[in-house]
């Protein structure tokens, strides 16, 4: 979405910021990249996304906007001391790992996992179905669901459409999106770059996994499928695993020749994609063939050097001079127009310059670009596709979708997802579009808010985000004294509310950051954007009851992209976040205390167990706490670091038992669960029988603490003996990065947000299959007493029955009578007031007796 200054909600008071080189999706990818230890991925996203002219600018707003991300690929300009607020460059060197070692990482961690199986409790998704009042650029607002990366129409079944979401895998739609079914839950990666039909046989489709704009290093080959999209296996790995696509093309005449662009390149299979050839090694962004086909069709690809064509089936390639480009690109795509191929459109980008181009017969020359398009995330959100029935019409993607009429020697261009007049719009950052076949007015546009048709060429839009079960949640927090209240913070679409429906209420713009609910006082909520900027509402989030509560940040001090923000888990209205200081509220915000955090620190992750104790983990592996003491808060102080130079991801203290903490750590290449029993002067180790991957999140069972639960980027694991052992615990959970854990002590259900498939959860000891049922109380009444008993403690979320059974038998009529009465204690737990009369004129014994018919 927009960057501060050009407004991400109607109620943020956060600070201004100027626009930032490469955008606000960069810096959320080198966070995320950095943290795990994945340099050389990090590396090549700058490549990609930064000219070399704007780098030195990159790296000084690198430092200003999300502490110090990955510096190393913007040159001297990007260096800093050994004090940088992250892992120093030699950890950093120590912890490279090959984009083709982590994919392969995750296809083993894969393979551990398995579809649902029959038995065992089973993870459910909470959805969200869909989520109305989604923001747009525009007038009105839509329903938004995630990104979509991939958009193919069966060229046979115009109904027939299959939609790739960034990480949430292939969808499948009958009724031209109007409903959606997941095909790839359980593939080795949800990572989706391309889809693509084999117009001569529309059963055969292709899937490139890796999405080159954004989760490129977690691509894992090439899926097929020969049913037209239902179910898909493998079909190669190599030589793509690592690899992020953008393009996949299947010869419209010859169905064994097949093309490839991706973040390594161009490559021609020849028999059908089981085996690759690289033709070219520069990143390739678009692919576009004569619609004829055949082994001489001529072919165009968009390359990070520049424009190419080939005319041999891409076995050799020749550089198209257009004229006043640039020598390389931060992204250009090229489409030739279907309904005459001598004409074509490359569209590109390089810094703050966007340029048009259009060929007739050989000839390219530069036309009119559409007015105010940014190039601030061209890496990540650029398309150009030819009207299939008009030469004269072109469809460009950026940040916002346009449309280009040319009539006569003139340009006319409409903005198709802004609009401040007639038509709608639709959510901004474009990735994708497809028409469909026959139907040349119908469009569909991919972006970050989800899919989107249009029956009149972008005039008017309905979305097709029902059932498209692909939001990306970095954070969630609920009541605890409700089973069925959850906020939770996503990927540029705000932030969401859940209370039982599978369809969500959207409570704010802009991107959703870290959350949180007061456990003692449930009305007042807290969300976050990105940077130092938490909101609260005391209406349980209400839209447009948000109230800026940001403490005042001393000049030049950052943050993470997405810093973290936590309530105290014991009740109370202690609040904290943290960047390169720890702020701390006792008030929920209303006054500020700072803490400065040792020089070189920044935080990453944040418990407090109770009002007056906050503990903070921060990128370079270090653990403090600050306690209070009655009048202020103790200088955060250090406990012994479980593992230096490694990005802590998420803490857990015992708020009943302080010297029981737990850690997880996002960066590999060393242990990522460490669990201390000493308050944390020492560290054991957890991380034996788990996958080599990141650790985002921990979550700790409070009936047994020894139950613990990790999130990864694959997967949930449990270990029931403190970490000595770890089994899988993703039984129907889709092979999702999991980003963030909560558990629900009293509806006893493990939460999951995950990165795209939205929110799941699982009940720990299974559904209650039967009532649970006991004696609470005996009692005894004189002859025609009346007397009130009450019992306290009860969870909310528990649906009881009070039944009170004489024990004295005397039979001929009725003995007692008697009457239940709720008082809700606490905002999660329930009183009852049992009144019970002795209807007989004798004195008589009884027994309270409760039943628990669901926890839930």
């Amino acid at each position: 979405m927009r960057e501060p200054n050009e407004g991400p909600s109607p109620t943020t008071t956060k600070a201004e910021r100027p626009k930032v080189v490469g955008g606000k999706s960069l810096f959320r990818l080198l966070d995320l990249l950095d943290s795990a230890g994945y340099t050389e991925a990090a590396q090549q996203s700058v490549e990609l996304a930064v000219d070399e002219e704007q780098r030195p600018t990159f790296a000084t707003q690198a430092a200003q906007y999300t502490a110090s991300p990955t510096r190393e690929a913007a040159g001297d300009a990007g260096k800093t001391s050994k004090s940088s607020t992250r892992r120093s460059r030699a950890a950093d060197q120590a912890n490279a790992v090959s984009t083709e070692n982590i994919a392969q990482n995750y296809i083993e961690a894969a393979d551990r996992l398995s579809p649902p199986q029959p038995f065992g409790p089973q993870w459910r998704s909470l959805g969200p179905w869909t989520v109305p009042n989604g923001q747009t650029y525009g007038s009105g607002r839509v329903n938004i669901s995630g990104r979509i990366s991939a958009i193919a129409v069966d060229p046979n079944r115009p109904a027939h459409v299959l939609a790739g979401a960034a990480n949430g895998g292939v969808w499948e739609s009958f009724d031209r999106g109007a409903s959606w079914s997941p095909r790839t839950d359980y593939a080795a990666t949800l990572t989706v770059g391309a889809i693509a039909f084999d117009r001569r046989n529309t059963s055969v489709v292709y899937c490139g996994t890796g999405e080159g704009n954004w989760w490129a290093y977690l691509g894992a080959g090439i899926l097929r499928s020969t049913n037209g999209g239902t179910t898909w296996t493998t079909l190669c790995q190599a030589p793509f695993v690592g690899q992020g696509f953008y393009s996949l093309i299947v010869d419209p005449g010859d169905s064994n020749h097949l093309l490839a662009g991706t973040t390594s390149g161009l490559y021609v299979s020849t028999n059908g994609g089981v085996n690759w050839t690289q033709r070219r090694t520069s990143t390739t962004w678009a692919i576009s063939i004569n619609p004829a086909g055949g082994t001489s069709a001529e072919i165009l690809a968009a390359c990070r050097d520049g424009l190419w064509r080939s005319t041999n089936g891409g076995t050799s390639w020749t550089a198209v001079t257009l004229p006043s480009a640039p020598a390389s690109f931060n992204r250009l795509a090229v489409s030739i127009a279907p309904s005459n191929p001598q004409v074509a459109y490359a569209w590109g980008a390089n810094g703050a310059t966007a340029q048009l181009w259009r060929r007739t017969t050989t000839t390219w020359a530069a036309i009119t670009i559409p007015p105010g398009v940014s190039t601030g995330q061209a890496w990540y959100d650029w398309y150009v596709e030819a009207s299939p029935d008009r030469t004269t019409e072109v469809y460009c993607g950026a940040i916002d979708a346009y449309r280009g009429n040319l009539s006569g020697t003139t340009w006319t261009w409409t903005n198709l997802s802004s609009k401040s007049g007639t038509g709608s719009s639709i959510h901004p950052d474009q990735h994708a579009i497809a028409f469909e076949p026959g139907q040349p007015n119908t469009i569909y546009c991919g972006n970050d808010g989800g899919l989107y048709r249009s029956p009149d060429r972008g005039i008017t839009w309905q979305h097709c985000n029902n059932g498209l079960v692909i939001s990306e949640y970095e954070y969630i927090d609920h009541d605890y004294g409700s089973s069925r209240f959850l906020i939770g913070g996503t990927q540029d679409n705000g932030t969401e509310r859940w209370t039982g429906s599978m369809v969500w209420e959207h409570i704010a713009d802009g991107d959703g950051g870290d959350c949180a609910i007061n456990r003692t006082d449930p009305n007042i909520v807290f969300h976050s954007y990105y940077g130092v900027s938490p909101e609260r509402s005391s209406t349980r989030g209400n839209f447009g009851s948000w109230t800026g509560i940001a403490p005042s940040v001393p000049s030049g001090e950052s943050s993470l992209f997405y810093p973290p923000f936590e309530c105290s888990a014991n009740g109370g209205d202690t609040i904290a976040l943290g960047g390169q200081s720890l702020f701390v509220s006792r008030n929920n915000g209303t006054a500020w205390v700072r803490l400065a955090l040792p020089s070189g620190s920044l935080a990453s992750a944040m418990y407090i167990p109770n009002v007056d104790n906050v503990f903070v983990g921060t990128t370079d592996g270090r653990i403090f706490k600050t306690h209070w003491g009655g009048s202020s808060w103790s200088t955060p102080s250090a406990l012994t670091t479980p593992r230096s130079s490694a990005s802590l991801s998420d803490i857990f203290v015992d708020s009943s038992n302080l010297n029981r903490l737990w850690a997880t750590y996002r960066t590999v290449g060393g242990g990522r669960v460490y669990r201390s029993d000493d308050g944390g002067s020492h560290w054991i180790d957890r991380t034996a029988g788990l996958p080599n991957l990141p650790m985002n999140a921990v979550a700790v069972d409070n009936w047994n603490s020894n139950r613990v639960w990790v999130a990864a980027d694959l997967g949930v694991y449990q270990t029931t003996d403190g970490g000595a052992t770890w089994g899988n615990y993703s039984n129907a959970l889709p092979n999702a990065f999991v980003g963030d854990l909560i558990f629900h002590p009293h509806a006893r259900v493990l939460r999951a947000g995950t990165r795209n498939r939205g929110v799941w959860e699982i009940p720990v000891d299974g559904w209650m299959t039967q009532p649970i049922c006991g004696v609470q109380w005996t009692g005894h009444l004189l002859a025609n007493q009346t007397k009130r008993w009450f019992t306290w403690g009860w969870p909310a979320t528990w649906h009881m029955i009070w039944t009170v059974m004489p024990t004295t038998v005397r039979p001929g009529s009725p003995q007692i009578l008697w009457k239940t009465q709720v008082e809700r204690a606490s905002a999660e737990f329930a009183t009852y007031w049992i009144t019970v009369q002795n209807l007989t004129s004798a004195p008589i014994d009884f027994e309270g007796r409760y039943c628990i018919l669901s926890r839930y």
